[in-house]
């Protein structure tokens, strides 16, 4: 046998060594116990780290009880079977996983702080968990360190041996067991540092997208009084941490409203996160809001930090919020009320301070009567309601906003700004704008780039929209000078999009399809459809 057990590998300095330039506490322990066991007299090498209940993946994985108190749980292991050589010893689950504070000799070692050194193994002695395996592997001697890290208890490194451990080996695995404590602590610290590194980026990602935002158009214009009342209700609520409810159609400016709002608030100085509820596949939601551990799905390489955890201490807004599903509405009103999650595949309870600011363009208490979305989420999200009117409701904006646009796009195309003539202004306040300030916007854009001297060629569609004109629907009865409010002008035409769609099957484009009944471009019916919350194959 050599001078002791541990001394048999590559120069044993060299492990320390490497041991100190490790930034990965899993890559660490394994570097540990592999070296250990490649000692031809060494049979296993393992290492249990403390963990707080809940924090152990393996544990979650088995769906075992995380317990109320820290435990010691297997984090790395290597050793070599004689009995049988296709015998794996590197798993971490199984019988000998975890151990609570004082629960045979690991759990003695992890709460006295102290070693528990066999040099002579007694299979039938009482703390022999497994006799059979002790004999079958000729395990002789045992040695359990405490990992011990500015007085507190990382953990326990134990190695089993094929050979009595003399004073060397002993004092050897001592002075290991040092240095793996204090580079299981600096790796730990480095991963903080990056998980910090890799939310810092996230957050700087955001807040440039914020910035862009700000300097994209991203203020009001206008002069009707529909938009001054959106200004004082904004001016009311801002200084307070109270949800917030933006309602109105597709292309209104809700996002705006929500950017306003924080801006205004005491939380101007964190991010303002968004979230696009409509873009978000259902399988990703609680990853998308909770963040998720490494490890919790496939595809979940690493931990990752989830929109309400990014939003700490500044404001959350939730575009499209009815589109979120019903099974996790649930979640969402808990962690809006109470600020508590937890991340996908982690047990551990987070807080997170948030002002939500929640946008859509349905109608959720018709929803909520629908048992489509939660009466108390709504309840919690309605706190402070503000409409923003349609574009058509707020003509004295449509030419203030016209210039702004073309100015913005003249910039940016370095380029004149052409000229709006008052023949212009005048087609673009009689236009009916069913996509809003965000259909205003991207046809300015257009005619700034198609006019190439200074009179802005504009391509304006005469009249109302064909789906208000030439309804399909029939209206026996009415009066042909009747007058119609807004409500019920936008429910006529849901009612004639609906009845297209019914004798298109569904069908938007192509031949016999809903767009070609309706005389309209599938796009515009698309965007109509989406501004009126009508869906295809709905009854």
């Amino acid at each position: 046998m050599p001078p002791h057990a541990f001394a048999v590998f590559t120069d044993p300095k060299q492990l320390l060594l490497d041991m100190a330039e490790q930034r990965s506490v899993d890559a660490l322990l394994r570097l540990i116990v592999t070296r250990l066991a490649d000692a031809p007299a060494v049979a296993l090498a393992r290492v249990w780290l403390t963990l707080p209940p809940g924090a152990c993946d393996v544990c979650r994985a088995c769906g075992r009880e995380p317990g109320t108190e820290p435990a010691l749980h297997l984090a790395a292991s290597a050793g070599r079977s004689v009995a049988d050589p296709a015998e794996a010893w590197d798993r971490v689950d199984g019988a000998f996983h975890r151990f609570a504070p004082g629960e045979r000799k690991v759990g003695q070692i992890g709460r006295s702080g102290r070693p528990l050194e066999v040099p002579a193994v007694d299979p039938f002695a009482p703390w022999v968990a497994d006799a059979d395996w002790v004999r079958r592997e000729g395990i002789t001697g045992f040695g359990g360190q405490p990992l011990v890290h500015q007085g507190r208890v990382l953990g326990v490194l134990a190695a089993f041996t094929r050979g009595p451990l003399d004073e060397g080996a002993i004092g050897w695995l001592r002075m290991v067991a040092n240095h793996a404590a204090a580079a299981i602590a600096t790796a730990r610290a480095f991963e903080e540092v990056e998980a910090l590194r890799r939310r810092l980026e996230l957050e700087t990602e955001y807040l440039r997208g914020e910035v862009r935002a700000a300097h994209a158009d991203g203020r009001f214009v206008g002069r009707s009084p529909a938009l001054a009342a959106v200004l004082r209700h904004v001016d009311l609520v801002a200084p307070t941490d109270a949800a917030v409810l933006v309602t109105g159609e597709s292309g209104t400016g809700k996002e705006l409203v929500a950017r306003e709002l924080h801006a205004r608030s005491r939380r101007a100085g964190r991010p303002l996160i968004k979230v696009n509820c409509a873009a978000v596949p259902r399988d990703l939601y609680e990853s998308e809001f909770f963040g998720h551990a490494r490890g919790a799905f496939t595809g979940a390489a690493r931990d990752r930090v989830g929109r309400f955890e990014l939003a700490d201490g500044g404001t959350l807004f939730l575009d499209e919020v009815g589109e979120i599903p019903p099974d996790l509405q649930p979640k969402l009103l808990r962690v809006i009320q109470e600020g508590e999650f937890e991340r996908v595949g982690d047990g551990r309870t987070r807080t997170a301070d948030v002002r939500v600011v929640a946008a859509t363009n349905r109608d959720l208490r018709r929803e909520v009567a629908a048992g489509r979305f939660r009466e108390d989420l709504y309840f919690r999200l309605n706190v402070f309601p503000i409409e923003v009117a349609a574009l058509r409701r707020r003509v004295d904006d449509i030419l203030p906003l016209a210039e702004h646009f073309l100015a913005a796009a003249a910039k940016r195309l370095g380029r004149p700004v052409p000229r709006l003539t008052p023949a212009d202004a005048e087609r673009l306040r009689r236009y009916p704008w069913p996509g809003n300030v965000r259909e205003l916007q991207h046809l300015i854009e257009r005619a700034a780039i198609v006019s190439t001297g200074r009179r802005l060629v504009l391509d304006v569609p005469d009249g109302p929209p064909p789906a208000a004109a030439e309804s399909p629907v029939s209206l026996p009865g009415v009066a042909p000078d009747r007058l119609w409010t807004e409500a019920e002008f936008r429910d006529l035409e849901r009612q004639n999009l609906r009845a297209a769609l019914r004798r298109a099957a569904g069908k938007i484009y192509g031949p016999g399809g809903a767009a070609e009944l309706l005389g309209l471009k599938p796009t515009t019916l698309a965007s109509r459809m989406k501004a009126l919350g009508v869906r295809p194959n709905e009854e």
